[in-house]
């Protein structure tokens, strides 16, 4: 199994469990990583044998931007979810960063990662 990695994948969001995150939003950053045989494409040098990833981040990006989850573990797995959908992925890592989260007196980031597979 060969292993792909797209980073950065940016996006404003409204998942958040207060109110005033599902009303003003927040940013969310995503980071998937792949598990997949390249070795079709490896050899044919072709788009149609591999992993679109520039699909991959636009659908990770209107993910962020239509839900409205309470939870950001619900917003992952359905990114997840999405990305499993995805030939010829058989296992995916997401890699969830909430931005700037509102929490009093913290300047950090809120990141979580689940994986999920086919089987």
């Amino acid at each position: 199994m060969d292993i792909l990695h797209v980073k950065g994948i940016r996006g404003y969001g409204y998942t958040g469990y207060f109110d005033a995150e599902q009303s003003l939003g927040q940013w969310f950053e995503v980071d998937l990583t792949f598990w997949l045989d390249l070795s079709v494409a490896g050899k044919s040098d072709d788009l149609d044998d591999t992993l679109d990833y520039g699909q991959a981040a636009t659908i990770t990006q209107e993910i962020i931007k239509t839900s409205k989850f309470k939870m950001v573990e619900r917003l992952a797995d359905a990114i997840a979810t999405a990305m499993l959908d995805l030939d010829p992925v058989d296992k995916v890592k997401v890699c969830l960063t909430k931005c700037q989260p509102p929490i009093p007196e913290f300047e950090g980031e809120i990141q979580l990662e689940i994986v999920r597979s086919r089987s």
